[in-house]
């Protein structure tokens, strides 16, 4: 069995206890190192390595998106995988969470998340998945509005042209199940209204996450937001 390790970040050494002891009870969990916030959060990852990050959004001295930026960027830079992090706010629709998601992270929960939820996001995040369905997502991108000029927003140019330059090469059916992916349907809802197996979505969601170098199917959602490829409601 493959042991998950997790990484705490949180200004509340109470919440943090809280979540260890739920986390350690688990046999196929560990809690590998914590921080009191987002700077201290990638000193700790290099130390012990991670495979989620479990990041509190508003903490003192640097908060939880400055946070999940300094995570990803420090293991790039040390040339290790960097960690999934899963983002956790009090309000839901917080604007906050989606810049942590356009920061890097995977997902986002609220503090009074089930435990049974929190772990199994954990274990979702760790396989490749994003912790909150895609149409929630959306919901949150039409929450706050329209992204900044995406051209402008972005921090790498080449990894921006890049993908830009790929759009057009996806097929016919993979740029009608990209869109069906930007409207938040599952695979079974996509394979249904395709006529396919979920087995041939996987296939050709995999195929779209590798040709436009995305990471999960939120960056899908935040892709097609930031292009204008959302459907209109």
């Amino acid at each position: 069995m493959t042991t998950i390790r997790v990484l705490l970040v949180d200004d509340q050494p109470l919440f943090r206890r809280g979540v260890r002891m739920l986390v350690d009870s688990q046999p196929d969990l560990t809690v590998v190192g914590e921080a009191g916030d987002g700077e201290q959060a990638a000193a700790v990852a290099a130390a012990t390595l991670p495979d989620v990050g479990h990041m509190d959004i508003r903490m003192p001295h640097a908060d939880g998106i400055a946070g999940t930026a300094g995570l990803l960027r420090s293991a790039a830079e040390a040339g290790r995988t960097p960690p999934r992090v899963i983002v956790l706010t009090t309000f839901d629709l917080d604007d906050a969470a989606l810049r942590a998601i356009r920061a890097g992270a995977s997902g986002f929960l609220l503090k009074d998340a089930e435990p049974e939820f929190l772990l199994a996001a954990i274990r979702a995040v760790h396989g490749g998945h994003a912790v909150v369905a895609p149409g929630a997502i959306a919901d949150l991108l039409a929450h706050v509005g329209p992204a900044p000029d995406a051209r402008r927003a972005r921090t790498s140019t080449e990894l921006s042209a890049a993908r830009d330059a790929a759009l057009p090469t996806l097929s016919k059916r993979e740029r009608e199940i990209f869109t069906a992916v930007a409207e938040g349907l599952s695979n079974a809802e996509i394979a249904a209204r395709e006529f396919v197996s979920e087995a041939t979505v996987k296939s050709h969601v995999g195929r779209i996450l590798a040709k436009l170098g995305l990471r999960d199917r939120v960056q899908v959602v935040l892709f097609a937001h930031d292009h204008g490829l959302l459907p209109r409601r």
